[in-house]
């Protein structure tokens, strides 16, 4: 038995290692794994969980935390009744090492080192660089008029996007309009599925995430209905591989934008805009007024909706979910960690100045 656990110790510490050096080369991680091993990967998860009606990926969390909660009762436990000796607490640590280890190693091989590749920028020769004020001024205007040309026609498809399969089924014939004109995009074998934790993704401020343990992409569906097409394009963005946060960002615009369903248009317009005006705030709360006063009174009720639905949930956990998520974006070669979404702007200016006023 202990010659067993050592091949496994050797074998993580092995793997593990490799990956990292891996991961310090992004044009072979590119090569390689984004680009040759990913793919098949991604979509055999898909294929073999995107038939289940339900998230198995959020089971999976479900048991993995119901076993850590028993593990620290019996860990506190023995202390309590002294038997927590130094021989029991080196077990303890040497398993959590092990188990830390090998999620590292399998966390990575099956999603993970797409943080290190080289990404949309270098797929779609974009010339991604620090923007001006003018610049940023310049694509919220842009995004402003799409948004005010979306909402109308949005508003009638609005309700059937509270239907799982018709949001779903969307995101899917956006993400394949988009491929015709950008191979990169293709999406093969759907697995979008509703979180099983809504009600507790509603308090930690989570819209969806991506199980790279099953290839699931989740989407809280108690969020207001108008968020919901882009969350959804943003996460099947993490499926194809795009892991950081702005990336996922921008291939959940390219797809939703080129959505024939107006409500989608609108939703990817909405988010952009406030990650646009965001940034506009931050540098001259003064110059976002004239822009405000640009959008229809019904994107303000939206904008209102949205601010009563977190201000609904908000709670004293949410900063520290927050600070943790941070750091891990950070630890996940995201420096500028929640702000990370926000960087999506730069991409899309770069986009503009590529394509023109008709890209947006």
């Amino acid at each position: 038995m202990r010659a067993k656990r050592n091949i496994g110790w050797w074998m993580g510490v092995i793997l593990a290692a490799g990956i990292k050096v891996f991961s310090f080369f992004p044009a072979a991680v590119e090569k390689y794994y984004s680009g040759g091993v990913y793919p098949v990967i991604g979509r055999s998860l898909r294929l073999l969980f995107g038939w289940l009606p339900f998230s198995i990926g959020d089971l999976f969390y479900m048991a993995a935390g119901i076993g850590l909660l028993y593990k620290m009762f019996r860990f506190f436990r023995a202390i309590v009744r002294k038997k927590a000796d130094g021989k029991y607490f080196f077990s303890c640590l040497r398993q959590l090492l092990f188990f830390s280890l090998w999620v590292y190693v399998v966390f990575n091989a099956l999603w993970g080192l797409n943080y290190n590749r080289k990404g949309i920028a270098d797929q779609l020769h974009l010339m991604v660089h620090p923007y001006s004020i003018a610049e940023l001024e310049g694509l919220l205007l842009q995004v402003i008029v799409r948004l005010n040309e979306a909402d109308s026609l949005s508003r009638l498809g609005r309700e059937a996007l509270k239907d799982r399969e018709h949001l779903f089924t969307g995101a899917v014939d956006a993400y394949r309009d988009l491929a015709v004109k950008e191979p990169v995009f293709v999406y093969s074998s759907a697995s979008v599925k509703p979180s099983l934790f809504g009600w507790l993704d509603n308090y930690l401020a989570i819209g969806g995430y991506y199980n790279p343990f099953s290839g699931e992409a989740q989407v809280n569906r108690s969020m207001p209905v108008f968020t919901l097409p882009f969350t959804t394009c943003h996460e099947m963005g993490h499926q194809l591989g795009y892991a950081k946060e702005n990336e996922a960002n921008f291939a959940g615009y390219l797809s939703a934008k080129s959505s024939e369903l107006p409500a989608f248009r609108y939703s990817v317009y909405f988010e952009l805009y406030a990650y646009a005006a965001s940034e506009l705030y931050v540098r001259d709360s003064s110059w976002l007024k004239p822009f405000r006063k640009l959008l229809r009174p019904g994107i303000k009720q939206d904008f209102n909706e949205l601010r009563l639905y977190n201000r609904k949930y908000k709670n004293p956990f949410e900063p520290f979910t927050r600070r943790i998520y941070g750091r891990y974006l950070k630890a996940n070669e995201q420096p500028q960690g929640i702000i990370t979404y926000n960087e999506v702007i730069a991409w899309l200016i770069a986009y503009y100045e590529k394509y023109g006023e008709e890209a947006i």
